[in-house]
């Protein structure tokens, strides 16, 4: 594809025989540009080669989010299909929830979304993992090497050719992040069983065997712990615990709510 902008068209009689014609649903249209987020259709150069998955992440959408791809006829086509001048494509979002393949989801985040990790693990039991000084090559070589999703707010990272598998993040509070994520793949949750620091799984622990940790005042106030099996660091209940409830609870809903948008669909 050419480097010049696309635009939006008019009537069917516009079609110009070099182009070919994109209607990207409304969910989608939050990676174009912002001139044409409000086009029901969007035309873009016809070379005659190119597949949809070209011309769509070109357009700037990654495949990641895409669900579908419809021809004018009602007709499904693979992102390998290489559409005809004046054709056409309707580009609908992924179903929700999203299944993925070989069992619950796992996850690989990256730099950017630290907080979001935290609360993957902690509130939702997740297995996720999270670095902050990994590039891009980097990551998308661990989801494929371990088979995680790859969540991330850059679009760029997610068009990479060699991912398995990635989902754009929405949202840039961590609290609407992490409902974005739950309601997308409608994980089985196990909140308060992993560590936030190194993801390993935590084990309820006698309070005798960690009492030497604690600071006198946490010795003084609570008697539950829990610690990971991995790194050592010791959880309890403590001064934030009602806010975490609030995350649980939070957290429950959401994947409720996605799992009844299943049984319906």
């Amino acid at each position: 594809m050419t480097d010049r902008p696309h635009r939006p068209q008019g009537p069917e009689e516009s079609r110009a025989p070099h182009e070919l014609f994109l209607r990207i649903a409304p969910e989608l249209r939050i990676f174009l540009p912002a001139r044409h987020r409000g086009a029901e259709s969007l035309s873009v150069p016809h070379d005659g080669t190119s597949s949809l998955v070209h011309i769509v992440q070109s357009a700037g959408v990654p495949l990641t989010e895409v669900g579908a791809l419809v021809l004018a006829d009602g007709r499904r086509v693979e992102p390998e299909h290489r559409p005809e001048a004046g054709e056409t494509v309707r580009v609908e979002p992924v179903e929700r929830p999203q299944r993925v393949p070989d069992g619950p989801p796992r996850f690989l985040l990256d730099v950017h979304l630290g907080t979001l990790a935290r609360r993957l693990r902690l509130v939702a039991g997740l297995d996720t993992a999270y670095h902050n000084d990994r590039d891009d090559a980097a990551l998308v070589e661990q989801a494929n090497a371990e088979r995680r999703v790859l969540l991330t707010q850059d679009r760029g990272l997610l068009m990479r050719r060699q991912l398995w598998m990635g989902a754009y993040v929405h949202g840039s509070r961590p609290d609407d992040q992490l409902a974005d994520v739950l309601d997308r793949f409608a994980p089985p949750l196990a909140p308060w069983t992993r560590c936030t620091a190194c993801n390993g799984l935590l084990d309820g622990v006698p309070k005798s065997e960690v009492e030497h940790l604690l600071r006198p005042g946490t010795r003084r106030t609570y008697d539950t712990f829990a610690r990971c099996r991995d790194c050592g660091h010791v959880y309890w209940h403590g001064a934030h615990g009602s806010r975490l409830e609030e995350l649980v609870a939070g957290a429950a809903e959401s994947a409720r709510a996605a799992g009844s948008g299943t049984a319906g669909a």
